[in-house]
């Protein structure tokens, strides 16, 4: 697994410098856990295979706050996330969660939609119109998909899953207003702060919109 590290030079008082690093993994910017985890998350890019490869804990992407792992990149506009995603081992937690997210910040309350993959195969369509809302859903009528989708146009979110082969069914779409920019990614929940989960994401691609509304 390769992860790039890059630093950069902030300038404080007057000849001082503070050096600061942080981790690009594959496409994505940065990585952290994002609200109340106990156990340390991780998020790492394989550049031979494409795979990414995520670990997260917390107690749940759900209700008024969230608490996962997220990998995400800065992006402006209406925008297609898409992967194939596949849990690693049993898992303690039937519920537990692999998500494409588009979300506004890393407030543990903020608003944002995903598709949300749980370990028994249930997918929904996850959001949370405005900070410290509660977290709403539309389910999609298809189980255990190995590929999955979001789209965002303006305020609209839209899921959309399928099997391998198969052409991706949509769900909603749904209404949260978010400002540009936004945070695109992925990310885990175990859904017990105890433990870690851990997905791997393949054949990842962010991809924009046309101007015709057309998926790419």
């Amino acid at each position: 697994m390769k992860t790039v590290r890059i630093c950069g030079r902030w300038g404080v008082a007057l000849a001082a410098f503070v050096l600061v690093c942080f981790a690009v993994v594959g496409v994505f910017e940065r990585d952290a856990d994002v609200g109340d985890t106990l156990k340390a998350g991780a998020a790492d890019f394989n550049a031979d295979t494409g795979d990414y490869r995520v670990t997260g804990g917390g107690a749940n992407i759900w209700a008024k706050v969230d608490a996962f792992h997220f990998a995400w990149r800065q992006i402006s506009g209406d925008v297609v996330v898409t992967a194939d995603v596949k849990f690693v081992g049993t898992g303690a937690v039937e519920h537990r969660k692999a998500v494409l997210m588009i979300r506004q910040n890393l407030d543990r309350d903020a608003p944002y939609a995903d598709v949300a993959l749980h370990g028994d195969g249930l997918t929904s369509l996850q959001f949370r119109p405005t900070a410290g809302a509660e977290t709403l859903e539309q389910r999609s009528t298809l189980n255990m998909p190995s590929r999955i989708r979001i789209a965002r146009r303006g305020n609209q979110f839209t899921l959309y899953a399928g099997k391998e082969g198969e052409e991706l069914a949509p769900t909603g779409p749904a209404t949260v207003v978010l400002q540009d920019p936004v945070l695109v990614g992925i990310g885990v929940c175990s859904h017990d702060a105890n433990t870690l989960e851990t997905a791997v994401f393949s054949n990842v691609r962010i991809e924009t919109i046309s101007s015709s509304g057309k998926l790419p």
